[in-house]
Formats: C-alpha cells, sequence, structure tokens
C-alpha cells in the first residue's frame, strides 16, 4: 500500500472520530452548549486540528461518507439504467443494508440537520455541493456535460424528492424504512406526479 493511501486512511478515521466525539458530546450536553474547544478535547486534538478536519461546527453533523458513496454506486450502476433508475439502484445499495449503529449516526445527524437552526442552514451549502456531485456521477448517463442546466435540474430535483422522506424517516424515529422511503420519493421523480 502506497504512504498516501495509508495517509488518507489515517485522515478518514481521524475525520470520523472527531465526528464520533462531537455527536456523543451534542447528545449529552446540547448543541449550542458544546464548543470546538470540548469536541477538539475529547477527540485528543487541537481546536486547529479540529478546522483542518470540519470548516465550521455545522459541517461535523453534515459530512459524511454517503455522499461519495452514493455518487460511486450510481457510476456503478448497470450501464442501461437511466440517471434516476441508477441513483435509485445507488442508494437501494448504500442505505439498504445499513448496520444499526450506521442508521443509529444517521439519525441523530438527520435529528441536528433538522432541529438546529444554525446546522439547517449550512445544509444548503452541504446540499448545493450534494447536487454537483450527483449530477458529475448521472451525466454520463444522459450524454450531457455535469454543468449542463437539466441534468443540474434533474438532480436537484432528486435531492429535493429525497429531503422530505429523510424528515419522515426522522419524524417516524428511524422506523421506516430510510432506503424504501427515499426510492420511493426518487420513483416519483422519474415517473412525474400524476393528479
Amino acid at each position: 500500500m502506497s504512504s498516501s493511501g495509508l495517509r488518507e486512511r489515517k485522515k478518514q478515521k481521524t475525520r470520523w472520530l472527531i465526528q464520533e466525539h462531537a455527536l456523543r458530546l451534542f447528545t449529552e450536553q446540547g448543541y449550542d452548549a458544546t464548543t470546538v474547544e470540548q469536541i477538539a478535547a475529547a477527540a485528543e486534538i487541537s481546536p486547529s486540528t479540529f478546522f483542518r478536519y470540519f470548516a465550521t461546527k455545522e459541517d461535523v453533523v453534515l459530512d459524511d461518507e454517503y455522499d461519495p458513496m452514493l455518487a460511486s454506486a450510481v457510476a456503478a450502476a448497470p450501464v442501461g439504467m437511466g440517471p434516476v433508475d441508477a441513483l435509485r439502484h445507488a442508494v437501494r445499495s448504500t442505505l439498504g443494508n445499513l448496520p444499526d449503529a450506521d442508521r443509529d449516526k444517521l439519525l441523530l445527524r438527520a435529528r441536528l440537520q433538522n432541529s438546529v437552526p444554525a446546522v439547517r442552514a449550512r445544509l444548503l451549502d452541504n446540499l448545493l455541493g450534494n447536487i454537483k456531485l450527483i449530477s458529475a456521477a448521472v451525466a454520463p448517463r444522459t450524454g450531457r456535460p455535469e454543468d449542463d442546466l437539466e441534468v443540474q435540474i434533474m438532480a436537484g430535483a432528486c435531492f429535493g424528492a429525497m429531503l422530505p422522506a429523510i424528515f419522515a424517516w426522522v419524524d417516524s424515529n428511524g422506523t421506516l424504512d430510510l432506503a424504501k422511503i427515499v426510492d420511493d420519493s426518487l420513483t416519483k421523480v422519474g415517473k412525474g406526479f400524476t393528479p
């Protein structure tokens, strides 16, 4: 294994360790009462190291491995699938078999996104980045460039459909099948809405 590959794995491990400590502290004492300094101390790093991994405190809630996994799964979907079906395939493969610990972590993060105004505001920036990421993944299936307006509209519509499904999952306290409700929402986008 190359040293750059090992270095990248160590960085990712540190990143998720910081997030784990942050989520624990948010649960114990609340989001607003938790400082970056407390998160850094719990993770045994300096505050400046925290900011090398996360630009803001809100980003420690929003950043995860699922968006890149989703984009990779879209790219790996069978060749004949259209863009929305490829995204549905990706959702089923990435969210369909989440271990309980990952599901619980995702639920906690989604609750914070829904309830903390600062995190919710930062979610818009994150969403715009995700639309670009998915646009790049689905563009080859459309024969258009990733910055094509219609490709971005399609990716945006998909994320627009996924958000209410995720919030319904949060409202159910995680009892709904996340992959299924997101897949059902994307099915609506793919077929169009009928009265």
